[in-house]
């Protein structure tokens, strides 16, 4: 059975970032970026899901201010991909955005200029999921990277 959980366990949060993130490597990568980001998502809201106990999926927010938070990580095992999954988890993420009061969600991804497959995928899923680019940010990441900035309003 899928479950959705809002995860307050530290070590429950970096297991699940670690099992994810490293079983999925089109999307993160390097090793040593996934070990940060299995520290940086302890002090972020963070939502999991589970089949059964196997942790399959998460979303770790970011929040930046008393209106907007952000999906900084969010990853599904590909096994579950296009099973509406991702579809649940962000609405799941959206209910609590909108239980703390925000206005805004937003999320950054890979823009289309830098051509690389698996995120067209990605960008879809933002676009289906009611999230509008906003602005593309040439050297966020860095110039081959360039950074799609969306956003979602929170009604």
């Amino acid at each position: 059975m899928i479950t959705f959980k809002l995860v307050e366990d530290k070590d429950e949060i970096t297991r699940v970032t670690l099992e994810i993130m490293n079983a999925l490597p089109e999307w993160f990568s390097p090793p040593e970026d996934i070990v940060n980001k299995s520290k940086i998502h302890r002090d972020f809201p963070f939502i999991a899901v589970y089949d059964d106990d196997k942790a399959i999926g998460f979303s770790a927010l970011k929040i930046h201010n008393e209106f907007t938070a952000d999906v900084y990580d969010i990853g599904i095992l590909k096994e579950y991909h296009s099973q509406g999954i991702g579809h649940k988890l962000m609405e799941e993420c959206v209910r609590y955005c909108k239980e703390k009061g925000f206005k805004f969600l937003t999320v950054k991804t890979l823009d289309e200029s830098a051509i690389y497959e698996p995120y067209n995928g990605t960008r879809a899923f933002y676009k289906k999921e009611g999230f509008y680019p906003l602005e593309v940010f040439k050297t966020f990441w860095d110039e081959d990277n360039p950074c799609l900035f969306l956003v979602k309003v929170l009604d």
